[in-house]
């Protein structure tokens, strides 16, 4: 395999056309001169500084938020919400089974975009090597954080190939398009210690805190969370002691044998960003606490507290708890394509009861336990009345609109007038989106502001730990601290006492408390497979038992709850008119109920991994196509 430079202007122009296609509204859209000559550049510090600008501004299409699958989140091809038809339906084509190597919906996070922002990375890396890049004439070592933060990027742009396609490449070098390209994939474990060695290179050179200037661009803190993540997928079952089906992955024999020295690993590497130190000694990082138990949104009903919405538009939030951000992800369009269509909106992504059964209530002992555990009932939780019968996680109240929840001051109704389930461009669960939204907007009202999405935040790494902790003997009590500390924070009561020392009842919390605090954040889809779950033992049993529940599948929806989660089924809450119905709008009763909503397709292992398109086969013959595709 050759390793050599291409004509810079050429490869860059190609480079840029894609970057600017992707990120019009970007402030860190700030291109080099294409006419410029390779050395030229690379002797100019404020020419190599906008390069680095330009991986950033890659983020928005490789690294998307909101709308990941090109207007749709990830969400929408996971068990916490159901997408739309509107703009070809991207995430239905996902869920019915219709993505191929020859045909994958949407853009920018596919593997040839990816790979031609670490092609990006690694140019620079060569260049500023080969020509002897000066630093910046103005503020000394600003070079060398430059090339901390290309480091990072080439991980972190690595780290996104691997979350979809499993075993990759690793690039670290310039590859000659016009050379052998006989590349071949490695097994995750090498990619996860390469990531990690190119984190480590990044660490060395970042700032804890990069100035305000430089807001958003990546520290020390940054490159250590990545490390943890990368070690964390590589300690989970999909790569650590689980079964993948019909496995064909080249490092299928290093997956198989459960490796405990990999938790230890991810539990010193968690620690350390948890003791990061800025330079005047504070932590580095916090969570968010402005705003305290009694303010509420405005015209909520006291439901939603302040602190929640703005932990998701305050900037100080983003300088404290977002380790690592993407910058103007959307602007305040997007929140009307998700409204209801009482307030002009399209629904377009619908949380479904697979993810509302996992907020908890609130005990009458003070403690959080999930509503389908045996004591629920006997402690007040009333599924025909399962919203505010009883007290809920708050972040509930946050994330989702539900029947006779009250949104901008009135109260929602989806059993008649424009969001009635099944109404045009309504919701066909019964509910609605609420988490990002900034209730002061309404399509049309002149409201304009950008949302900026976090792609690590400080709770992420703190769960890690505490999982790593319950892997490894930890103390129980710091496990259980670290839980409640996340939960209190979002005024959520604590964890039982019961569930310490206890290795299977912390697991359930602390998996349950990723799926909460992190809904509509991205990550579902990576850990249901990372646990294995749509093909685990006990999912596929409940399924099973689900299947015999009833005759038909809105009798089973009603019947047997919590749902699996094998990723096959939509299931969602209808208001039924009742003389017994404790929830009242508009004069009338209602009680709510479960229904079924839709079927989807989930084969194991082919829908574990996106399949690396056939065009990428095609230029590189020794790749080897994932499992089942």
């Amino acid at each position: 395999m050759k390793k050599s430079s291409i004509p810079f202007y050429s490869f860059l122009i190609g480079v840029l056309a894609l970057t600017l296609a992707a990120c019009k509204k970007d402030f860190l859209d700030r291109k080099p001169d294409d006419k410029l000559t390779e050395e030229q550049v690379f002797t100019d510090y404020e020419k190599v500084n906008k390069m680095v600008t330009d991986l950033y501004s890659d983020l928005h299409s490789r690294s998307r938020g909101l709308a990941f699958l090109q207007h749709f989140s990830l969400s929408a091809i996971t068990d916490e919400c159901r997408g739309s038809t509107v703009e070809n339906g991207h995430s239905r084509t996902f869920n019915t089974g219709g993505w191929n190597p020859s045909s994958i919906p949407g853009s920018g996070y596919k593997w040839s975009d990816i790979y031609s922002s670490i092609r990006v990375a690694n140019l620079i890396l060569t260049g500023v090597r080969k020509y002897k890049t000066p630093d910046n004439p103005l503020n000394k070592g600003d070079l060398n954080i430059r090339l901390g933060e290309t480091f990072f990027m080439r991980a972190y742009y690595h780290y996104l190939a691997a979350r979809l396609y499993g075993e990759i490449p690793y690039l670290d070098y310039l590859v000659d398009p016009n050379g052998d390209m006989n590349i071949k994939q490695s097994s995750f474990h090498t990619i996860a210690a390469k990531i990690s060695n190119d984190c480590d290179s990044a660490i060395d050179r970042l700032p804890v805190n990069q100035s305000d200037a430089q807001f958003a661009r990546a520290e020390k803190g940054a490159a250590m969370a990545l490390k943890v993540i990368v070690k964390w997928m590589a300690a989970t079952p999909l790569y650590n002691g689980g079964t993948l089906p019909n496995d064909t992955r080249i490092g299928k024999n290093e997956y198989t044998a459960r490796d405990n020295k990999r938790w230890e690993a991810v539990r010193d590497a968690a620690k350390a960003v948890l003791d990061l130190k800025s330079e005047g000694g504070q932590p580095r990082y916090s969570l968010y606490t402005t705003y305290g138990p009694t303010s509420f949104v405005q015209n909520s009903n006291n439901k939603v507290y302040t602190r929640l919405y703005q932990m998701f538009y305050d900037p100080s939030a983003f300088k404290t708890e977002a380790i690592f951000m993407n910058i103007n992800d959307k602007f305040e369009a997007w929140q009307g394509d998700n409204y209801p269509p009482s307030e002009g909106g399209g629904s377009r992504q619908q949380p479904i009861q697979e993810q509302v059964d996992e907020y908890e209530y609130i005990a009458p002992d003070g403690y959080g336990y999930p509503i389908y555990t045996p004591r629920a009932v006997a402690d007040g939780y009333d599924d025909a009345n399962p919203y505010e019968g009883i007290r809920r996680d708050p972040r509930f109240y946050r994330d989702v609109i539900y029947h006779g929840s009250t949104f901008r001051n009135a109260v929602r109704n989806t059993a008649t007038g424009a969001d009635k389930i099944g109404a045009t461009n309504s919701t066909t669960t019964g509910y609605f989106l609420r988490k990002f939204y900034r209730e002061d907007y309404r399509p049309g009202n002149g409201v304009t502001f950008q949302i900026h999405y976090p792609l690590i935040r400080l709770p992420e790494i703190m769960l890690i730990y505490a999982e790593a902790l319950n892997e490894t003997g930890g103390s129980p009590d710091e496990i259980v601290s670290m839980l409640n500390t996340i939960r209190d924070r979002s005024f959520m009561a604590p964890v039982p006492p019961s569930i310490k020392g206890d290795k299977a009842k912390t697991n359930e919390y602390i998996q349950r408390e990723r799926r909460v605090e992190f809904f509509y954040e991205n990550k579902r889809w990576f850990t249901s497979r990372l646990y294995l779950e749509p093909s685990s033992t006990t999912e596929l049993a409940k399924e099973q038992a689900w299947m015999g529940a009833g005759g038909d599948n809105d009798t089973r929806s009603q019947r047997y709850w919590p749902y699996p989660r094998c990723q096959r089924m939509v299931n969602g809450m209808r208001p039924v008119e009742s003389p017994t119905g404790k929830i009242v709008i508009a004069g009338k009763n209602y009680m709510m109920q479960r229904f079924y909503v839709a079927t989807w397709v989930f084969v194991s292992p082919t829908h574990y991994f996106f399949p690396i398109s056939q065009d990428e086969l095609g230029k590189d013959p020794t790749l080897q196509q994932n499992p089942g595709w």
